[in-house]
Order: C-alpha cells, then sequence, then structure tokens
C-alpha cells in the first residue's frame, strides 16, 4: 500500500451540518476502496493566499491515508465534482508504507492524546481548588 496525504479546501461559509457530511464522504470513500485512514486534521478557517471562486477564505481539511490508486482516483473524481470543495491536492508520502510501523504510530498518537486529555481534565480540576485557596488570603489581607 502506498501512503497519501490530501489537503482539501472548502467554502469557510459552510455550515458545520454541511461541512461535517461531506468529509465524513470523503472518509467513507477511503474505507470502501480498501484504505486505512492514518489521521484527519481540521485545520479550521484560514485566510487564502489568492482568491479562488471569488473567496478569500476557506476551510481546510487534511487527510493521511494509506490505499491504492484507485482510491486516489476516486477521492479526487469526488472533490472535483463537490462544487462545494474549493482546492484540493494530494501528495504521494511513501510509496511502499509499512503498515506495522503506521498501527504503531497511530497507537502512539493515541495514548498522546489521552494522556492530554487527561492532563487537561487534572489541571481543571486543579484550578478551583487553587482559586479556593487564594480567596482566604486574599480575605485575611483586609
Amino acid at each position: 500500500m502506498r501512503r497519501y496525504e490530501t489537503m482539501v479546501i472548502v467554502e469557510s461559509d459552510l455550515p458545520s451540518e454541511k461541512r461535517d457530511p461531506l468529509f465524513e464522504r470523503m472518509e467513507e470513500t477511503i474505507s470502501q476502496h480498501g484504505g486505512m485512514l492514518i489521521a484527519r486534521d481540521d485545520w479550521g478557517t484560514r485566510k487564502l493566499a489568492y482568491e479562488i471562486k471569488k473567496k478569500s477564505r476557506g476551510y481546510y481539511l487534511r487527510l493521511d491515508y494509506c490505499g491504492n490508486g484507485g482510491l486516489v482516483s476516486e477521492l479526487e473524481r469526488f472533490c472535483r465534482i463537490d462544487d462545494r470543495v474549493l482546492k484540493y491536492m494530494t501528495v504521494l508520502l511513501e510509496k511502499d508504507a509499512d503498515m506495522a510501523a503506521i498501527k504503531a504510530e497511530m497507537a502512539k498518537a493515541e495514548a498522546a492524546e489521552a494522556s492530554s486529555a487527561a492532563e487537561d481534565a487534572d489541571a481543571a480540576e486543579a484550578t478551583p481548588a487553587q482559586e479556593d485557596a487564594e480567596k482566604p488570603e486574599t480575605a485575611e489581607e483586609e
């Protein structure tokens, strides 16, 4: 299998109710054609370097996946047909991707995400406790 990265720019004024099904359809296309989605990064709305279809802003999405050439052709065909897609670009990252290494990379990323979520939860719990500790000190000073 080969590893690809596709960057998609859609209209920024699309509400999330219309944007999310578009991205989900791309993910379904990857899985239907025997591919494996490695990562999906929503970059959000950004200013374009130049106007595309009279739009100066776009919503960016990056898909990192493994698959064959037929998958890329189908994904690009979908992007070409859909009017909501302003631009897209697919880049070959690896000609012969090592699936074991990719799965290990995905597991490591999930573990890092879970630990950062746990740290955020701990920080959120610690913040009110620190505020409570600070309040009596200010009361004693008065």
